[in-house]
């Protein structure tokens, strides 16, 4: 029988808005193209640099739109950012929280506290929430300019909705660059620490990195040493791939999931 895509590699990261779904709606297979990898024993988990929902609420989300999944197959920069926070600092530790109850929870698991004053606080966790403000930006400018180690779950400077472009966490995360002169670590997609966590978590030795965007996804592959495939159902184009300095292309470019399952 002859080799398809996905018989090179051991485990899939996927990307999920622009990947499997735009939005509210799935991309067309992609649901029947991933279940016909995990029938293969792929190691199968959704990636995403979202850090305002839970892991249930993603996995919920997926499967409401067809994806036979559970939480188990998803990793969340808010998971990878605590996780860098756990293995830095004491079990206990107060930890300053700008986001959701989501990126509260994934503090408390890791066996840190998460407060929302500066007082007292070793660390500042940093993820998007749409109710964030001026104080509670405040508060973090105090404990960073205090010392505070301070992570972001990620850079991206804004988030696609239906009424177009907006601030994402990256540019809340430049005002407190701005404000502290100060750089955070960053947890998700283009930087290493999401993606390394995934793949450890399934055992994986040859994983595929997939996605639609160049600057984020491919990315991130590149700097951790892992393949990618970049998929045309989303943000980038062929064209921009090609362009990139060699070592900065993906390694495969597919009209859409179907290229895992041909021959390569």
């Amino acid at each position: 029988m002859s080799e398809t895509l996905v018989d090179r590699y051991d485990a899939l990261l996927i990307d999920l808005d622009g990947t499997v779904y735009r939005g509210k709606e799935a991309v067309p297979g992609a649901a029947e193209e991933i279940a016909k990898a995990r029938a293969k024993g792929l190691g199968i988990r959704f990636v995403t640099n979202n850090a305002s929902r839970s892991p249930q609420a993603v996995a919920d989300h997926l499967v409401e739109l067809g994806f036979d999944t559970s939480i188990d197959e998803v990793s969340t920069s808010a998971q990878a950012g605590a996780a860098m926070l756990a293995e830095r600092l004491p079990a206990r530790t107060e930890v300053l929280v700008l986001g959701t109850k989501a990126l509260e929870a994934e503090v408390l698991k890791r066996g840190l506290i998460p407060v929302n004053e500066a007082e007292g606080a070793k660390a500042v966790l940093q993820g998007l929430s749409m109710d964030l403000g001026w104080r509670e930006l405040a508060e973090a400018a105090v404990a960073i300019r205090n010392g505070a180690l301070w992570v972001a779950c990620n850079v991206d400077a804004t988030l696609p909705t239906e009424r177009g472009l907006l601030p994402g966490n990256g540019s809340l995360v430049a005002a407190l660059k701005t404000a502290t002169d100060s750089e955070p670590l960053v947890a998700g997609k283009p930087a290493t620490p999401l993606l390394e966590q995934a793949a450890k978590e399934l055992g994986a030795n040859r994983p595929l990195v997939i996605g639609d965007r160049l600057d984020t996804d491919i990315l991130g592959a590149v700097n951790a040493g892992m393949d990618s495939l970049l998929v045309l159902t989303g943000v980038s184009t062929e064209q921009e791939a090609q362009a990139l300095p060699e070592d900065q292309r993906p390694t495969y470019v597919g009209a859409d999931l179907s290229v895992l399952h041909r021959l390569p």
